[in-house]
C-alpha cells in the first residue's frame, strides 16, 4: 500500500460516514481514493475506491435501508472500517484486505437482496475503471485491475467519454496569431 496515512484518512472518514449515514462523503471518498489508486495502480487502494463506491450507492437505496437486517449492516460495516483502519496503522496488509473482504460478505445479510448487490459491485467495478482509464492507464491494465473486462470497460467508455472530436477543436490560424501577438506586447 503506497498511500498508508491517506488510506488511514479514508477508512477513518468512512467509518463516520457510515455511522452518519452520509452518502456524499461516501462517494467523495471513493473519488479521492481513485484519484491515487490511478496514478501508482495500486490494487488496494483500488478495491477501497470500489468498496466506497459501493456503499455509497447502498446507503442511498432505500430499499437497502428498509430491509430488517439494515442496522446490523451498518454495525458490521463500521466494525470492518475500524479494524481496516487499525490494520493498516500496523502495515498489516493481509487484515486489510480481509477487512475489505468482509464488509463484501456483509451484503449478504439482505438476503434476497444478493444479486441486487452483486450488480451494484459489478457496475462500480466498471465505473471505476473507465475514470482509471481517462487518467491515462491503458485499457487492458485498468481492466486487469479491477477484474472486468475490455469489452466491458470500451462499452462503458464510450457511452460516457466526451466526443474526442470536441476535444481536438482549435482556433483558427487568425485567431492563433493575435493571441500569440497579445502575449508579446
Amino acid at each position: 500500500m503506497i498511500e498508508k496515512e491517506h488510506v488511514i484518512s479514508i477508512l477513518k472518514d468512512a467509518n463516520e460516514a457510515v455511522r452518519a449515514d452520509n452518502t456524499l462523503l461516501l462517494n467523495e471518498l471513493s473519488n479521492q481514493t481513485l484519484h491515487s489508486s490511478s496514478i501508482y495502480q495500486d490494487p488496494d487502494s483500488i478495491a477501497l475506491a470500489v468498496t466506497m463506491y459501493v456503499l455509497g450507492k447502498i446507503f442511498s437505496n432505500p430499499t437497502f435501508k428498509a430491509y430488517d437486517k439494515w442496522n446490523l449492516f451498518v454495525k458490521k460495516t463500521a466494525m470492518c472500517l475500524s479494524k481496516a483502519s487499525r490494520a493498516v496503522q500496523k502495515n498489516d496488509l493481509i487484515g486489510f484486505r480481509k477487512e475489505i473482504v468482509q464488509i463484501r460478505k456483509s451484503t449478504n445479510l439482505f438476503g434476497g437482496l444478493r444479486e441486487s448487490i452483486k450488480e451494484v459491485f459489478r457496475k462500480a467495478s466498471i465505473n471505476k475503471a473507465s475514470k482509471i482509464y481517462e487518467h491515462g492507464i491503458s485499457r487492458a491494465e485498468t481492466a486487469d485491475l479491477l477484474g472486468i473486462t475490455q469489452w466491458e470497460l470500451a462499452n462503458y467508455a464510450a457511452s460516457t467519454f466526451i466526443r474526442e472530436s470536441d476535444l481536438l477543436l482549435t482556433k483558427n490560424v487568425k485567431e492563433r496569431i493575435k493571441f500569440v501577438e497579445e502575449l508579446f506586447k
